[in-house]
């Protein structure tokens, strides 16, 4: 597995970029996968998702997917598609330092 270094930490990533060990992940490691993917400025809709999709996944073992997101974090499907371009569940997931979530192909 590939080692990056984000927000001035060694991390290991899969080949499509998502933190192999979520235990590594810091909001200023966020931060800087959100940059690398092209989320700039994280606002307090993007936090409320994210916080959302690691608390989900610690308590379901998973990362949340897109439905389960839309439907339980209290920001809709067109809003996903606003905070996180091209792939809400996936980007998110991988912004909160999560797996890609098995719902996303």
């Amino acid at each position: 597995m590939p080692v990056v270094e984000l927000a001035g930490k060694n991390v290991e990533v899969t080949e499509e970029g998502f933190l192999t060990d979520s235990g590594q992940w810091t909001p200023e490691v966020g931060e800087a996968i959100a940059t690398q993917v092209g989320v700039d400025a994280l606002t307090a809709e993007h936090w409320k998702v994210i916080t959302f999709c690691r608390e989900d996944a610690a308590k379901e073992g998973q990362a949340p997917g897109l439905r389960r997101i839309s439907k339980l974090s209290g920001v809709g499907t067109k809003d996903l598609y606003k905070l996180f371009p091209k792939g809400p569940g996936k980007l998110a997931a991988r912004i909160a330092g999560l797996p890609k979530p098995t719902a996303c192909v």
